[in-house]
């Protein structure tokens, strides 16, 4: 799993987006991740004519599944490194899909700068990786684009025990820390970070992740 303090910095050349790097330093489980979260969102209201908005698309593991699915031009996703968006336009080449995608390069979560709102947003992996001020940042650049009862996904790494300063073991590959990337938060976290924006938050938990991330729904 790739550290986000080093995840700016990577830089992919054509030869290993030739040879897949680009699938493991996303986390791997290129197939089955990116099932499973397009299958996530089938069975919570997405449908071809709603717009998604996809938060660290890194090469579109994700987006590959949803691209196909939505009508042309409702896909946008941003992310921190070129590289990995670069890796994603030629997946979408490999596969032969012709759609307009939406993709930009964007560390500062300015979702504005797409000058779209959306019904549904996603980040798959990315608050496992942030401190709390960068997920504070991006709950406020959500709340300017999420739709009226639009709907944002956020997976995170959870400690039962807010005054528990003790690493925790998430699965096999991953321990997970207060203090450190990969980083683990209680769900009040979230309820304080909400609070005073026009969002709710909701603890939904397990949703069949492979490595025990946790789900939450952020919604207006």
């Amino acid at each position: 799993m790739l550290l986000w303090n080093i995840y700016d910095r990577l830089e992919l050349n054509k030869e290993d987006i030739k040879n897949k790097k680009h699938r493991a330093v996303v986390g791997g489980m290129w197939n089955k991740m990116g099932e499973i979260q397009y299958k996530w969102f089938l069975n919570n209201g997405l449908k071809p004519e709603k717009t998604l908005l996809d938060v660290g698309c890194g090469s579109l593991r994700g987006g590959i599944h949803f691209i196909k699915y939505l009508k042309t031009g409702n896909y946008y996703g941003i992310d921190i490194n070129p590289s990995l968006i670069n890796a994603g336009k030629i997946e979408l080449q490999e596969q032969h899909i012709s759609k307009t995608v939406n993709l930009m390069v964007n560390g500062d979560f300015e979702f504005k700068l797409f000058k779209q709102k959306f019904d549904f947003a996603l980040a798959q992996s990315v608050f496992t990786h942030l401190p709390i001020n960068h997920i504070f940042k991006c709950l406020i650049n959500i709340d300017k684009v999420l739709k009226k009862e639009g709907k944002f996904y956020a997976t995170f790494f959870e400690t039962k025990d807010k005054f528990d300063l003790k690493a925790i073991k998430q699965s096999e590959e991953v321990t997970s820390f207060i203090d450190k990337d990969p980083f683990h938060y209680h769900f009040s976290v979230f309820e304080f970070l909400v609070d005073g924006l026009d969002l709710s938050v909701e603890y939904i938990g397990d949703w069949k992740h492979p490595r025990n991330q946790k789900m939450l729904c952020f919604y207006k």
